[in-house]
């Protein structure tokens, strides 16, 4: 199953497929007794799925079987004994995808030319994605963080090794040349080259980026380049050759600072824009903001749900079992956002308690 979102997998997902694609989407559960329902759902939703297929007459019988096969396989792939709070699972003719969510999602089933990603990328953006870059004298290692959770990545050029042994090492000692371990010309060019491998990552995937090492790494990577200008630093050595949870331990609490910064700069922003008149609350509002491309910055609550009906330009409040209902109508609020160039901050439950639990500052 995936669970990190990058630009590149969502254009992929995003792109225009032979009909049908279908995405099913489902809440799961981590824990016992809950998640022994989790199978049973799962495969209630393939079977609605089929029959969908069967009833749809632009789906010809080889099509039909070919994303079945792809449906039937995805989910024995599928390992629900570590699901998160989501599942999303897409087949189309010739392929499939599985990811898992940390974000909890509304049970569809829909066939198009295209997989639904609202869900996706809203459950993405909630997380909070993150980079963590550990230097150390002979390793640089990178970690994509969400949420609390990190793992270690190998697709940007690191983890960076080099020997710290020197073959002239006691003839320099002797002589009294020999430069403490991050201000050799060699200490120097690992640590520009690590600069350059971050600064074309952060170009394509830019994220909060958090910095863990010795005093001295943080000074010399500062020092050899500007990728890590602007990132918070972390005194913690050790990590570049640490374990996952060791470094999420250790970027906690810088996090949680941001974290607690972010509501605070959101909602003193939602401040200034009810005086100059770029403010929006309530989801109705903010809906139509957001389909004109005009929002600037999204402020919404963490778990904050709604099931409405579109009308005429208006949204009307819908019972969950209206099957002509949006159950996920924030969700498509937050990737509209993302998609028009605007910022989505998560708020505690219960900040935006005045506004309808969702607001905004608009462009204009």
């Amino acid at each position: 199953m995936y669970s990190s979102l990058s630009p590149a997998a969502l254009a992929e997902l995003r792109r225009q497929r032979p009909y049908p694609a279908v995405s099913l989407v489902m809440p799961t559960h981590r824990r016992r007794p809950e998640n022994a329902q989790d199978p049973v759902r799962l495969h209630n939703l393939v079977s609605e799925a089929e029959r969908r297929l069967d009833a749809d007459p632009g789906v010809t019988a080889d099509r039909r079987e070919d994303v079945l096969a792809q449906l039937r396989t995805a989910v024995a792939e599928t390992d629900l004994a570590h699901a998160a709070d989501g599942l999303l699972v897409f087949a189309a003719p010739g392929e499939h995808q599985v990811w898992a969510v940390d974000r909890p999602v509304p049970e569809r089933v829909v066939l198009a030319d295209t997989f639904l990603t609202r869900n996706l990328v809203a459950a993405d953006a909630a997380a909070r994605p993150y980079w963590v870059l550990s230097v150390a004298a002979d390793r640089i290692a990178l970690w994509a963080g969400r949420g609390e959770r990190v793992t270690r990545d190998t697709d940007h050029g690191f983890p960076m090794d080099r020997d710290l042994e020197d073959p002239d090492a006691e003839r320099k000692e002797r002589v009294g040349d020999l430069p403490s371990t991050f201000r050799d010309e060699q200490a120097r060019q690992f640590f520009r080259d690590a600069d350059t491998a971050l600064a074309k990552l952060l170009a394509t995937e830019g994220r909060p980026l958090y910095v863990t090492g010795e005093p001295a790494a943080l000074t010399l990577l500062g020092e050899v380049g500007d990728a890590a200008r602007g990132a918070v630093q972390v005194p913690f050595g050790g990590l570049a050759h640490g374990a996952p949870d060791a470094v999420a331990k250790a970027v906690a609490p810088a996090r949680e600072e941001d974290a607690r910064r972010a509501v605070t700069e959101a909602l003193a922003g939602l401040d200034r824009a009810r005086g100059g008149h770029t403010y929006a609350a309530g989801v109705d509002e903010v809906w139509q903001k957001a389909s004109d491309a005009r929002i600037h910055r999204l402020v919404v609550e963490e778990d904050f749900r709604t099931t409405v009906r579109a009308g005429e330009g208006h949204l009307e409040p819908a019972r969950d079992d209206d099957l002509d209902a949006v159950h996920d109508i924030v969700d498509e609020i937050v990737e509209s956002t993302l998609e028009s160039g605007g910022e989505v901050v998560f708020v505690p439950d219960g900040t935006l308690a005045e506004a309808g639990h969702i607001a905004a500052v608009l462009r204009f």
